[in-house]
């Protein structure tokens, strides 16, 4: 704990100076994201030092060094230049997690551009429109990919360059397109990177939210200095891990944590591309003696669905600090890690508009099963009546999670949507879209999000609470709650949930489940109907997709459905 200190320790005269010292970082100097993840690492003393461990589902594994990582991101950003791309250019990553993935993101912010990371498994409609709003200069793509981009070109006159890594013995190339070779392209280097200064735009993230098409997030390289010390103090990086973020970073997860937080700590870490499956993570794990290990509820649910004993086949002893992110965390995958890994998933959470976490279960502090923790020492996070606009004055009622907009990796706009950026903010307060209650040591508990919170007979229902109970069955697996229309409560609680192997579907167990709920919370968080379902819709993050079940229970358009895992 000494390398972190207290959180309340942290909390006295917190200032974001701290980072600014151990950066060595001056307001007004030249600040660029790519340098200091490589080139300030390596001037460091650490060149030689393991930076990224990578292994495929099939193939070789490869590694690199801090040095490799600076040569190859010099090396992309060199090439990228020579093709005429400016700074300020938007430049598309369009891979699964193959090493120019990282590589590339950190070339293309060492030459001022902006990357703009996109997930593999997107559709070409869904890759249209965010190739389209970004007005996209360049996409850089694998072989098997490029299908999908020569589908919707003729409708993208931005797109100058479609840059395909791994084409050896393909097709041949068409239109726009160039062939890249990382290992055959000469190693660069003296690289003269671009002057980026603190609001210099460097990532360009698509988020759904709950309404209307995605929405690029603006991030500047200032955006560093958050993410540089909640990976140390929130995530607990120390010089000495070998680190396991298993977000993809087509997901702001998998770039603010998956790239920037460890290299700019100098941490080693390793990265898996391949599909989930409990017993390739657990001997993931084993084989690289991964100490820190970020992940999301989702994957921590299915490894409990996949049992103990598996867990037992394999030495984890390695693993010294875990911690979730992507949607609350159940307080049973809390409990259930601290009895099978001998220590708790710490919650953290954040958006893709704050760029980090910004409440979380710090290091050396009480874990509280299903809480989200407290804000991270500089951030400002309160409950907010949603009637009056203010904190509410005392703990206890469920509000707004809302957040004094003032911490360094907050989003700066929407991209070409400034009018939705700004509805963002009540009272001065940016509103994440969430709502929370906080108990009296200051804890938030998180209650759904603000379109998902059930008012049945004027009584406010969590799906998350309802959600948390349902897991606590032995026969439910997954579940999602929504609200579904009544004509005397005006709306009432409906569950979706999968079944664990070995229960079957039948009004005996639909009883039984509801009045498991019914005893356990109360009549009203009872759900009046449950659906089993063989699988719940999910984005490809895995986030579970309420606002589809929810439109489709209210007859609503279902909307974007851009980021669903099998849309």
């Amino acid at each position: 704990m000494s390398h972190i200190g207290s959180y309340d320790d942290r909390l006295k005269n917190f200032s974001w100076n701290i980072s600014e010292k151990e950066l060595g970082y001056k307001p007004g100097d030249v600040i660029n994201i790519g340098w200091y993840c490589t080139d300030r690492i390596c001037q460091m003393g650490k060149a030689n030092k393991p930076a990224l461990i990578w292994e495929g589902s099939t193939g070789p594994e490869k590694r690199y060094t801090y040095n490799d990582i600076r040569l190859a991101s010099n090396t992309i950003g060199a090439y990228l230049r020579g093709l005429g791309l400016q700074a300020g250019d938007r430049v598309c990553l369009f891979m699964d997690k193959i090493p120019e993935l990282y590589l590339g993101f950190l070339g293309i912010l060492k030459i001022g551009e902006i990357a703009q990371p996109l997930f593999s498994a997107f559709g070409d409609e869904s890759l249209f429109f965010r190739l389209s709003n970004a007005e996209a200069s360049a996409v850089i793509t694998q072989k098997k990919h490029v299908p999908k981009v020569r589908k919707i070109l003729d409708k993208l006159p931005h797109l100058k360059h479609i840059i395909i890594v791994g084409h050896e013995g393909a097709a041949p190339l068409k239109e726009r397109e160039v062939a890249f070779n990382l290992e055959k392209a000469g190693p660069v280097d003296a690289f003269q990177i671009h002057p980026t200064m603190a609001e210099s735009p460097s990532v360009l993230h698509y988020t759904s939210g709950t309404t209307g098409m995605p929405k690029g997030v603006k991030h500047v390289h200032y955006s560093l200095i958050a993410q540089y010390l909640t990976g140390k103090w929130a995530l607990d990086l120390r010089d000495d891990d070998i680190y396991w973020c298993t977000a993809d970073p087509g997901w702001v997860t998998g770039t603010s944590y998956g790239i920037i937080a460890p290299f700019s700590l100098g941490v080693t870490q390793c990265v898996l591309d391949a599909g989930f499956q409990a017993e390739s993570w657990y001997k993931f794990i084993e084989k690289r003696r991964v100490s820190m290990w970020y992940s999301a509820p989702t994957a921590i649910r299915s490894l409990m669905k996949a049992g103990d004993e598996i867990v037992k086949k394999h030495d984890l002893s390695s693993l010294r600090h875990l911690a979730s992110v992507g949607e609350p965390l159940n307080s049973e995958a809390v409990v259930w890690s601290q009895k099978v890994f001998g220590k708790p998933f710490y919650d953290t959470y954040w958006q893709t508009e704050t760029g980090c976490i910004v409440i979380s279960n710090y290091p050396g502090m009480e874990v509280r099963p299903g809480s989200m923790g407290k804000p991270f020492p500089g951030v400002t996070g309160v409950v907010l009546d949603p009637v009056k606009n203010e904190p509410y004055p005392a703990p206890g009622k469920i509000g707004l999670v809302a957040l004094k907009f003032d911490w360094p990796s907050r989003m700066r706009t929407y991209w070409n949507n400034e009018e939705a950026f700004q509805k963002k903010f009540r009272g001065g307060w940016y509103i994440t879209g969430d709502r929370a209650r906080l108990d009296n040591e200051g804890y938030f508990w998180f209650a759904g999000r603000d379109d998902d919170i059930i008012n049945t007979a004027g009584h406010l229902v969590s799906p998350f609470e309802v959600e948390s109970a349902l897991l606590e069955h032995p026969a439910v697996a997954e579940s999602a709650v929504v609200s579904k229309p009544d004509p005397i409560n005006l709306e009432v609680v409906k569950a979706f949930v999968t079944l664990k192997p070995g229960f079957t579907a039948g009004k005996d167990l639909d009883l039984e489940i509801m009045n498991f709920i019914r005893k356990k919370l109360s009549p009203l968080a009872m759900p009046q109907e449950i659906e089993f379902v063989a699988g719940l819709p999910k984005t490809r993050s895995g986030k579970i997709m309420r606002r589809i079940l929810h439109a489709k229970e209210w007859g609503e358009e279902i909307g974007d459905t851009s980021t669903l895992e099998n849309d």
